[in-house]
């Protein structure tokens, strides 16, 4: 026995004999007995411990263990001797805290079922060869990159390692315990495989949408057996996968990233630079490390770092200055490495959303500072977008619009007004009427700011500030409502220049809109609700909306046919057969990866 086994032996014994002393306490106590226990209580607690330690000992001593090697003479007997050792090794794997050898089982308790279920005989092989389906597992398992998973995860290093036996000697193909072994880890990777790309790896969060968060061995024993009977992995595989077009379109784009992807480690260059000839240093190793630069020197020329940064520069598509600034230095820290993980982190966020997403649908990710109307899984409409700085963020949530304002008014959230503008009123109190803000009271009525004590004022301030109506509001002329508890929504913006910017967090929280009028047109369109002029006849939604803005109107718009809103942070997207990497500006990617892919 190993230490292990000792162990828990030991504190199942420590656990018995405290039992076995509160009975008698108890005991003890009826019959109005001190509860001290006496020598001779002592003494009988002593023995039965001891016997049960005994019996624990014995039957451990008797548990059958799975044999080391079970040679057979002829590939014919080896039918007969896999099933008897594959049911040792379930059993050994049960007494393991779920371990073969080295090995962490994913799936046991499945996997005791589905072996239970045919008598324990090998699934993937057959007279000491693999069957096509086998073999056809292997490989997938291998390639299993592809639907942003990692091979490891699926034993496939151990299960190399058997292969690498079997290729090497004669007698190694002939011994039950090796192709046990074998058929045990790749049935367990497989199981693993079909939960990670039905449900991913990620645990539920406050926007999942997915109604199922376990799978039933009823389910992995379908989907196993329709990979045995039909031999078509890849299809059954397939079908466990999300069907949004957004997920189809990164699949689409691995091979292409894989076929040109490094898995090795680079230096880290540390920016911003606190110590220059550390950065320098680290720098010059980074460039020769992917060839920019022909050797390492000690001192090397300035004109013969600038000379690499522009060929790596030109290879990315940055601006060719030579200046190794934030965004070149972003891009070298980016290391293929880190890409595959977003590109696994971005697939598992599909499989958070429903298992049918609705016909029609607003997207907007944050991390890619764009907006799509989606409709039957076509791009109707295409936006950039203008989300929040880190501070203060954009929040994922999902909804759906249910009203538009044209000409807004832009009330001030109290966290906004403690931030910016509390320290601004206490040295200026014109600070308002020089930005356009109105100060009203809890009656709506206006207050003059000079009359105010603001010193006295920290957290918030018992009145509201908002921005009247006009070309100059931060809304712009149209807002986009939907329910949500961060009081956010999609709006116009007074400063459209921000657009041209490649990084766009430059808001307090809500998604500045460019294409704005094409959403509302979209909107109104869709909505079959008409508004009864005060004159004779009646107009349209669509033709009362653009009088409005016309005249620089506000007003309140209804949306009866709500259009759903998903606003997501995805840094990888698949376009045109290609992945897409964006900027992890919340941190959000790295933080998930040190969680569940820390050793990847």
């Amino acid at each position: 026995m190993d230490i292990a086994i000792i162990s828990r032996i030991l504190k199942r014994f420590v656990i018995l004999l405290n039992i076995h002393m509160i009975i008698l306490m108890k005991f003890n106590a009826k019959k109005r007995s001190s509860l001290i226990f006496t020598p001779g209580m002592r003494h009988k607690g002593l023995i039965l411990g001891f016997f049960i330690l005994v019996s624990f000992l014995y039957s451990c001593n008797n548990k059958r263990n799975a044999p080391q090697h079970e040679l057979v003479s002829v590939p014919e007997q080896m039918n007969e001797k896999v099933p008897e050792v594959i049911k040792s090794i379930i059993d050994q794997v049960s007494d393991n805290d779920n371990r073969l050898d080295s090995v962490s089982i994913t799936q046991a308790g499945v996997l005791q079922y589905l072996y239970d279920k045919n008598g324990d005989e090998a699934k993937w092989s057959k007279e000491a060869k693999w069957t096509t389906t086998g073999a056809a597992l292997i490989n997938f398992i291998e390639n299993s990159r592809l639907y942003g998973l990692f091979p490891d995860d699926y034993h496939f290093k151990s299960i190399s390692t058997i292969n690498e036996k079997f290729a090497g000697s004669d007698e190694a193909k002939k011994d039950a315990v090796l192709w046990s072994k074998a058929d045990v880890l790749l049935t367990d990777g497989l199981l693993q495989i079909i939960k990670d790309v039905k449900l991913g790896r990620l645990q539920k969060d406050s926007i999942t949408l997915r109604s199922d968060s376990t799978l039933s061995k009823e389910f992995y024993e379908q989907q196993v057996e329709k990979i045995i009977q039909s031999m078509m992995i890849t299809r059954t595989i397939d079908s466990l996968e999300p069907t949004v077009k957004g997920y189809l379109d990164l699949k689409a784009g691995i091979k292409g990233f894989l076929d040109s992807a490094h898995f090795k480690d680079y230096t880290f260059v540390p920016f911003p630079v606190y110590d220059s000839a550390g950065f320098k240093q680290a720098l010059q190793k980074r460039l020769f490390e992917e060839r920019f630069l022909d050797s390492l020197r000690a001192t090397p020329e300035p004109s013969e770092i600038s000379k690499a940064v522009k060929k790596y520069q030109l290879k990315n598509k940055l601006k060719e200055d030579g200046k190794p600034g934030a965004e070149t230095i972003r891009l070298l820290n980016l290391n293929d490495k880190d890409k595959f993980i977003r590109i696994a982190l971005s697939m598992d966020k599909y499989k958070m959303l429903p298992a049918k997403m609705p016909a029609k649908y607003v997207w907007v990710n944050l991390a890619g500072f764009n907006m799509q109307l989606m409709e039957n899984d076509s791009v109707r409409i295409y936006s950039k977008v203008v989300v929040g700085k880190t501070l203060t963020r954009t929040p994922e949530l999902t909804s759906s619009i249910s009203e538009m304002i044209t000409y807004p008014q832009w009330s001030v959230p109290q966290s906004i007004i403690a931030k910016e503008f509390l320290p601004e009123l206490k040295k200026n109190p014109g600070y308002l009427a020089k930005k356009g803000f109105s100060l009203l009271d809890s009656k709506n009525e206006e207050v003059d700011p000079y009359f105010v004590d603001w010193s006295k004022y920290k957290l918030g301030i018992p009145y509201k500030i908002v921005q009247g109506s006009g070309d100059d509001n931060a809304l712009g002329i149209m807002k986009f409502n939907f329910p949500n508890k961060y009081a956010v929504y999609l709006h116009d913006t007074n400063q459209r220049y921000l657009f041209a910017q490649a990084s766009r967090a430059l808001s307090h929280g809500c998604v500045r809109v460019q294409e704005w009028q094409k959403l509302t047109n979209y909107i109104l369109s869709n909505d079959s609700t008409y508004i009864k002029s005060s004159g004779a006849g009646s107009f349209t939604k669509s033709d009362s909306v653009m009088k409005w803005l016309r005249k620089k109107e506000k007003h309140s718009i209804p949306v009866r046919n709500k259009i759903p809103v998903f606003i997501r942070y995805f840094t990888a997207e698949g376009k045109n057969g290609r992945i897409v990497f964006y900027d992890d500006i919340y941190n959000e990617d790295r933080m998930l990866k040190e969680r569940y892919f820390a050793k990847k």
